[in-house]
């Protein structure tokens, strides 16, 4: 769905990750519905071929490729000024960019905790900042922070993970209240996947692919891992002015975890 009766025609939406995984798959969905994408990854290669998947479907000029390391916030100051330059403005912020190691508070590395901040935390906080100003001139504006239901339930295996997710989702909330205190039509909410079928998962557990599907399966209770588009669907809703009047929420995609 394309074109002035898509659910977020004229949007103009940067997907940070988008290379592969949920970020792809995002973009390709906001763009099925109407917005132009900027693809931001530090895997420039990949964005680029994202980028000219969805123009293939979707029309030339729907989509651009950007090279950004979401830790760096002089790359983010350019790379948002040209996205906006590309597509005509910014009215969405997908902050998706993120990385989940394994490791209990005794164990993990702490340059691997160092770096898990950095990406998942300080990334946002980073685009954030970078965005606000564009997107103030594209009102009424969207934020989706990419958090996780690690974020809301804990491990004793994801001491990293679980405490960058969490601070996330407090993050979007903070976001959201200054927004509003600014008198600024610029929703801020976060979405909280459980297991997706995305290159995260390598190597969360042993085993071949299927063992460790059937594994992380046995924990939700809908009895199956989330696909990246059951997460874009809701991106796109937070996304879309269909949620004008939900923001600092969190919208749960977990299959029934969180309620055992």
């Amino acid at each position: 769905m394309t074109g002035s009766h898509g659910r977020v025609a004229g949007k103009t939406a940067l997907i940070t990750g988008g290379a592969q995984g949920l970020g792809a798959a995002t973009a390709h969905m906001l763009a099925r519905h109407g917005a132009k994408v900027a693809i931001a990854d530090i895997n420039r290669a990949g964005a680029e071929a994202v980028a000219a998947e969805i123009d293939a479907a979707c029309g030339a000029g729907t989509a651009f490729a950007f090279t950004l390391d979401v830790t760096m916030p002089d790359q983010w100051r350019t790379v948002v000024a040209d996205a906006a330059r590309a597509m005509g403005g910014l009215s969405v912020l997908v902050n998706n960019a993120g990385v989940a190691p394994i490791g209990t508070v005794e164990d993990i590395d702490l340059a691997v905790w160092q770096r898990t901040m950095a990406i998942n935390v300080d990334g946002t906080l980073h685009g954030t900042r970078a965005a606000l100003g564009l997107m103030r001139e594209s009102q009424p504006g969207s934020i989706v922070n990419i958090s996780s239901i690690a974020g809301l339930i804990a491990s004793h295996a994801f001491s990293a993970y679980n405490t960058s997710k969490a601070a996330v989702w407090m993050l979007t909330k903070s976001i959201a209240l200054y927004c509003a205190k600014q008198g600024w039509d610029i929703r801020c909410n976060s979405v909280h996947p459980t297991f997706a079928d995305t290159p995260l998962l390598e190597g969360l557990t042993g085993g071949t692919k299927a063992e460790r599907d059937a594994k992380l399966t046995r924990q939700v209770p809908l009895g199956r891992i989330a696909t990246p588009d059951d997460i874009a669907y809701a991106v796109l809703y937070l996304a879309s002015d269909e949620s004008r009047m939900m923001t600092g929420s969190e919208l749960k995609l977990d299959g029934g975890i969180s309620a055992m």
